[in-house]
């Protein structure tokens, strides 16, 4: 699962299918197959604007959908974000598809991983704020005590 997380596309890769992506629209209509080749690229580049136009492209797939080919859509968008460091708009994602699918397998993986990235990404969260909280103390405490030494010389 953690290979489909991290894996990069081949810029030449993603050029052919950009192509043949702007060909078809410039002809007046996107296959289906064709935009989520497109987006399967887009999500798999390794800069984030690439990755968030592919999740519109699949926003767009998933909308118009069939259960069936949901799947899919769902799937992608939870790696997409998950990517993005969006784990709770992974997790709703996911989700959803585990409420069609209950028993598929690598979504339940990547829930699990989605999981612990929130949860480790919380811990860090709290620690900044946690360490924030304690400078902000700490600079308190230095005015506290360098006011009563003043006061003293007085």
């Amino acid at each position: 699962m953690e290979a489909v997380l991290s894996d990069v596309v081949a810029p030449e890769d993603l050029l052919k299918f950009e192509k043949k992506y702007n060909s078809e629209l410039a002809k007046g209509a996107v296959s289906k197959e064709t935009k989520f080749e497109y987006a399967w690229c887009l999500i798999r580049s390794k800069y984030t604007e690439d990755i968030k136009k592919g999740i519109v492209l699949l926003e767009e797939l998933v909308q118009k959908a069939s259960k069936e080919d949901s799947r899919d859509f769902l799937f992608y968008l939870a790696v997409a974000n998950y990517r993005l460091k969006e784990y709770e708009r992974a997790l709703k994602y996911i989700r959803t598809l585990l409420r069609n699918e209950p028993g598929n397998k690598q979504a339940l993986e990547l829930e699990k991983l989605i999981d612990k990235a929130l949860k480790k990404d919380g811990l860090v969260g709290m620690a900044i704020v946690g360490g924030i909280g304690l400078g902000v103390a700490g600079l308190a405490g230095l005015i506290g005590l360098a006011v009563s030494k003043g006061a003293a010389k007085s």
